[in-house]
């Protein structure tokens, strides 16, 4: 079979299930600071489930806010711009994807891992007084290219699970061989569609190879937390291997044994919260 080019992957973009048009504006504006929050805050709430999930999960107390918050505006007031727009983005992306498309892909379990993820690049960049915002949308969108093959192309993901079943690699290696295409390089091509700031798509394009040069440290923080959230089999898969940590990145983050066993706990106590909004 012919491998795919990233071309084709591109190609197929435009196939894909699109965020709301609201979602689109809030990931372009990201580092924009000028941005009309009451107009935003308007036509966010047009859109109903999105606010309702978006609340549930502003109301988290993740978040640590002191009252219920019930408008979009009351969000953004309470929490700040940026953790609103980051919490809208997350109830939108979780919620934008057909399940069930591809055989062997576990969609609940795909989401688990990368909400996972997300709560633990939190914990760890608020100990790296790194921005947490950032930290969080960046662990959720790390493997969103997984998505993108499994909706453009499932037969032939499917044969990539396969693959990886069977010859005992990881998935990277398994869509390579099957595929020519990665994850990774589907999941760039995803960012720079969806108009990612550069940021993000540093971080989507390093995760797995945080130690190359100009990789960014936020590609450190998903890198590891990554591992983490692998090693605490939170996606509760059944064949989940915890992949190899770059000596690079963990030597970085320069955190003790006990403050991983503290990151260990506050990432499962998040995830439980987090994901019961994100994935009800």
């Amino acid at each position: 079979m012919t491998p795919l080019s990233l071309d084709d992957v591109v190609g197929k973009l435009e196939d894909l299930p699109s965020l709301p048009a609201v979602v689109m504006e809030l990931l372009t504006s990201i580092d924009q600071e000028d941005v009309d929050i009451s107009v935003l805050a308007k036509k966010v709430s047009h859109d109903q489930a999105l606010t309702a999930k978006t609340l549930r999960l502003a109301n988290a107390s993740v978040y640590g806010l002191q009252v219920k918050v019930t408008t979009i505006q009351q969000a953004i007031t309470f929490l700040g711009f940026q953790t609103t727009r980051n919490i809208i983005t997350a109830a939108a992306v979780t919620g934008c994807f057909a399940a069930g498309k591809c055989a062997g892909f576990d969609d609940k379990a795909f989401w688990r891992h990368s909400i996972g993820t997300a709560a633990c690049a939190r914990v760890l960049a608020r100990r790296m007084r790194f921005n947490q915002d950032y930290a969080f949308t960046a662990g959720l969108l790390h493997d969103i290219g997984r998505q993108v093959l499994v909706s453009t192309y499932p037969e032939r993901y499917a044969e990539a699970i396969a693959y990886r079943a069977a010859h005992d690699v990881d998935m990277l290696d398994a869509e390579r061989a099957v595929l020519g295409v990665d994850h990774v390089m589907a999941g760039v091509a995803l960012a720079d569609h969806w108009n990612f700031s550069d940021t993000m798509r540093l971080a989507i394009a390093n995760h797995h190879s945080p130690e190359h040069p100009g990789a960014g440290f936020l590609a450190t923080i998903i890198h590891v937390a990554n591992a983490i959230v692998h090693a605490l089999d939170l996606a509760r898969e059944t064949d989940d291997v915890v992949p190899r940590v770059s000596s690079v990145a963990w030597t970085a983050l320069g955190l003790t044994e006990e403050s991983y066993l503290h990151v260990f706990r506050e990432t499962e106590l998040q995830f439980e919260e987090i994901a019961t909004v994100l994935m009800g």
